[in-house]
């Protein structure tokens, strides 16, 4: 009889080592608490600014900002999807001159985090 070895489910051989984590099956988790409470900070800061700038807005460009606030969720996943419209609200920022620069500098903020 040959010498047959069969293996059903993991083998881990371990000659010595410090530190050992054990066998990843791609499963990862993050504590990302930290970075969620920053964005979510980020998402009501700018949501507040961008209420305070409305009035200073010509009609069109305050509909837009309206149309915007309920896309600006604490989600990572969701805003990167939603890129067009936090240019749109950066690109009104930047229209309005001095008044829109604390909005243009919280979409910064916001978008660093979104990395």
């Amino acid at each position: 009889m040959s010498d047959t070895s069969n293996y059903y489910g993991d083998v881990v051989n371990v000659n010595g080592g410090e530190r050992l984590i054990g066998i990843n099956h791609g499963t990862v988790v993050h504590n990302d608490a930290a970075q969620d409470t920053e964005l979510r900070a980020a998402v009501a800061d700018l949501t507040r600014l961008l209420d305070d700038l409305r009035p200073a807005l010509a009609p069109d460009q305050a509909r837009t900002v309206e149309n915007a606030l309920p896309a600006l969720t604490p989600d990572r996943t969701a805003l990167r999807e939603r890129g067009m419209i936090l240019a749109s609200v950066s690109q009104i920022a930047a229209t309005v001159g001095e008044v829109g620069r604390p909005v243009a500098e919280a979409l910064g903020r916001l978008l660093a985090l979104l990395g």
